[in-house]
């Protein structure tokens, strides 16, 4: 169910004196890692998957200790698939610093209000989708 306008402008409201009032707390919470790169999930997708095989060995072979390995080996490639890639957080900081300027906290919510563009957009195509099909 889709927020209503007196709704949608009271959580804007919130947002920006979040933005203003505690600009640290706002640093915080939205400095995110980055995201997993497509070669660092490939990587580790093959790495789990030598480690299940080696898993896999030990277990025909009758040796517990390649069994172990396999799992560290397996682990390790999962580990690697879900780390955060490394250029990211570099770009990440710089958006929490700009709204925590007073000049700069309206283009940031206002990147925020194209959201709210957008949404009124969706909400205008479903509201044609209801109407159409009565």
């Amino acid at each position: 169910m889709p927020l209503s306008e007196q709704e949608q402008r009271l959580l804007e409201e919130m947002e920006r004196s979040l933005y203003q009032n505690d600009s640290d707390f706002v640093a915080r919470v939205t400095r995110r890692q980055g995201r997993p790169t497509y070669t660092a999930i490939t990587l580790g997708v093959l790495g789990a998957l030598a480690g299940v095989a080696i898993v896999i060995v030990g277990l025909v072979i009758k040796a517990p200790l390649l069994g172990i390995l396999g799992f560290v080996v397996m682990l390790a490639g999962v580990l690697f698939a879900l780390r955060p890639g490394m250029r990211a957080p570099k770009a990440k900081p710089a958006r929490p610093g700009a709204p925590a300027s007073g000049g700069s906290a309206r283009p940031a919510n206002g990147g925020g209000g194209g959201g709210g563009s957008f949404m009124d957009r969706m909400n205008d195509r479903w509201d044609k989708r209801n109407d159409q099909g009565q």
